[in-house]
């Protein structure tokens, strides 16, 4: 998800701290279901979830749907089956699904109380809220193991279910986000079950990126879905405003009703399509080794196609479904997809699907920015200067989601940080390698004109990593805080931010080379399952062959914040003032040298944070003094008598700590600086004046 800039809102602090600490409470008070996880700490063993033979992924959650859309009353019909193989290490006596629609059923969801925690936002109209209903669920088959286990067959069932709601992180009765279903009797480990669901939903005004407007349908999250089984319990977490998705790995088959002449993309590859009697068509898609389904529809889409090739790497059929208004920039959504892929599938390993569809998000849709299993949504503007990277920097980031989320398939409601912190980090330099510059832009009149600043090209490691947003936030939360329990309004900047920086940092500390090799070895090793941050700390350790958790210390387990400085720094002649010598032969002098200065340098440790960092003393005639500091101690002096006066100090000089959140106080000059800081001044003044008059321009 690409959500940075959006997250910038009012919080009203106390009403929320009382909220946390209620419905803690409340969750605490409440029986949990035998099946459903306590919201605390993970189990220590989780799955057997090697891969199927001849498949990529264990395969065991897999579903064959068949879905209409009413356009007219804006509701979805769907059945579904979904076959469920236990790969946990005990038995499951029921089944858990998510009904991620329901958070937007009324103003009593958890989703909806959190959002409105955050300030900002209008409540919806009648027609704008959504939900999803279960009509009936049926056990077809199971539980039973699997072929070839020395058990009998699957027998039919048809046994009706009975679902029971549960809110097994805040205790909040009115949430209906997660139901369980009691089984007849448990699955054990190894064996499958296949239920038979029949549900109704209202497709809502954007919530989260699935809605629709007009006759624009972007539908995620849409249908019953099966949680996660780890150990000997469910994965199932509440549908939380500041958190996202977490499933298991299956195979797809879709069936998509709608009106006929209407555009469909969706995850996989069409397989069909069939025209029917009543005026609409019946797409079919399917797709292995995914662990989520996305689809969209409109009439308006144009559609674009054009073939990734690179050398050493699959080819993949991009499609893209582009919005009338911004016709002509297809080159830009292809360029930025074929980028991700070469650079992604050079540094971590190759995109392993044959086509990904790109979709151009409708006006105001609020469907921007988001990823799904081979399918994902970018995002433009009707006016889009290039060389200021809108659409590409979203279409990179989510295309990038194909490999941190979409393959490495972490728990995004309690470690967020693991697709979106390394995409982040990955989207940056992909745009530092293949679209500079990247100019500065700022919008006017509700971001409708923008206006490119040619004389400020955004860099990487402040603008691109988001350091200014990290600043304000870097001791709001802690990293390790499960994603969910995240204060709002911190999310992105924690989790996009602070992520993107400390790998930065750890890239300019231990090389690139040594770093891809950690990213390509973790993405090989957990490809289609469910890493967990323990397991990436791990294979850093293991591939760089050093001791990092003194730094994931730092940057996880910790909320405290980086900060150097210079404190003082003088160079003088050296005096000698007072006695010298013994006995007879002592002396009061006072003495000036003419040829030894003392240059003396204190530097400290303002944040709570360390991390070692060189300190580089400039003197006159160019020379330079260079020495590490294990950046421990509050503050440290050091002092240095030569025949020339220092010029200027500064600790970390290469700025390989890209967290310190106020780097102006780094360094120190004893020399004058007049003209770059009147350049700094009077260029801030011109460009205000510039927008000015460009206002005033308009107007007349």
């Amino acid at each position: 998800m690409y959500d940075r800039v959006a997250l910038h809102q009012p919080r009203r602090l106390l009403a929320l701290a009382a909220l946390l600490a209620a419905t803690t409470a409340a969750g605490a008070r409440q029986a949990p279901d035998d099946a459903l996880h306590q919201a605390v700490a993970p189990p220590p063993s989780r799955q057997d979830d090697a891969p199927l033979p001849g498949a990529r992924s264990a395969r065991n959650a897999n579903y064959e749907i068949d879905v209409r859309l009413d356009h007219e009353n804006r509701r979805l019909t769907g059945t579904e089956t979904i076959r469920w193989r236990n790969i946990g290490r005990g038995p499951a006596s029921s089944i858990v699904l998510h009904l991620y629609w329901n958070a937007w059923r009324n103003n009593q969801s958890s989703w909806m109380r959190e959002r409105a925690l955050a300030g900002g936002e209008r409540t919806p109209r009648e027609d704008e809220w959504g939900y999803i209903e279960i009509d009936r669920i049926e056990l077809l088959e199971g539980p039973a193991a699997e072929p070839g286990a020395g058990e009998r067959s699957p027998q039919p069932r048809g046994e009706p279910l009975t679902p029971t709601f549960q809110s097994p992180d805040d205790g909040n009765p009115d949430d209906r986000t997660v139901v369980s279903v009691a089984l007849p009797q448990p699955v054990e480990p190894g064996q499958s079950v296949a239920l038979r669901v029949a549900w109704t939903s209202r497709v809502p005004r954007t919530f989260s990126r699935t809605g629709a407007i007009g006759d624009y349908y972007f539908i995620a999250h849409w249908f019953p879905k099966v949680a996660v089984f780890e150990t000997d319990r469910w994965t199932a977490h509440q549908f939380h405003a500041n958190t996202e998705f977490f499933s298991d790995y299956g195979s797809y088959d879709v069936r998509i009703t709608v009106p006929q002449g209407w555009v469909v993309g969706a995850t996989g590859t069409e397989r069909s399509r069939a025209d029917n009697r009543d005026g609409t068509t019946t797409h079919r898609y399917a797709q292995d080794d995914v662990h989520d389904f996305a689809w969209t529809t409109s009439p308006t889409y144009i559609e674009h196609r054009q073939r990734f090739e690179h050398e050493g790497l699959p080819g993949v059929d991009m499609r893209l479904l582009l919005q009338p208004e911004h016709a002509g920039q297809e080159d830009r959504h292809f360029a930025a997809t074929a980028a991700a892929l070469r650079y992604y599938g050079e540094w971590y390993g190759p995109y392993p699907y044959p086509q990904i569809t790109i979709v151009d998000p409708a006006w105001r849709s609020g469907a921007g920015g988001m990823e799904y299993p081979t399918l994902f949504t970018a995002g433009s503007r009707w006016l889009a200067p290039r060389q200021s990277n809108q659409p590409e920097g979203v279409t990179i980031h989510e295309a990038g989601h194909q490999f941190w989320f979409g393959m490495v398939g972490n728990n995004e409601f309690e470690d967020a940080w693991l697709d979106e912190g390394l995409n982040t980090f990955s989207e940056e330099r992909v745009q530092e390698l293949a679209f500079q510059p990247n100019y500065r832009v700022e919008r006017f009149f509700g971001g409708f004109i923008p206006w490119q600043q040619r004389d400020i090209a955004l860099a990487r490691a402040t603008d691109g990593n988001g350091l200014n947003g990290y600043r304000g936030a870097a001791e709001r939360d802690t990293p390790a805080t499960p994603t969910w329990r995240y204060w709002p309004g911190t999310h992105a900047q924690i989790t996009y931010s602070k992520t993107a920086l400390w790998l930065h940092t750890l890239e300019r500390q231990l090389g690139w080379e040594t770093l891809q090799q950690v990213l390509a070895t973790f993405f090989e090793r957990w490809k289609f399952r469910h890493p967990r941050p323990e397991d990436f700390f791990a294979v850093a350790t293991e591939v760089s062959g050093r001791d990092l958790e003194f730094f994931f210390d730092q940057v996880y387990r910790s909320s405290n914040e980086f900060d150097y400085a210079v404190e003082k720094l003088t160079s003088v002649r050296v005096e000698t003032t007072g006695y010298e010598g013994e006995g007879d032969r002592r002396a009061y002098v006072e003495r000036t040298s003419d040829t030894t200065y003392r240059t003396t340098l204190v530097v400290r440790r303002l944040g709570e944070a360390y991390f070692p960092v060189d300190i580089k003393v400039r003197f006159e005639g160019g020379e330079e003094i260079r020495l590490g500091w294990d950046g421990l101690r509050r503050w440290q002096a050091f002092t240095w008598d030569r025949p020339e006066r220092a010029v200027s100090a500064e600790v970390d000089p290469d700025r390989l700590l890209l967290l310190d959140v106020n780097y102006t106080n780094n360094s120190v000059t004893l020399q004058p600086e007049a003209a770059p800081a009147a350049t700094r001044w009077s260029m801030a003044w011109m460009i205000w004046l510039q927008d000015v008059l460009l206002t005033y321009a308009f107007f007349v």
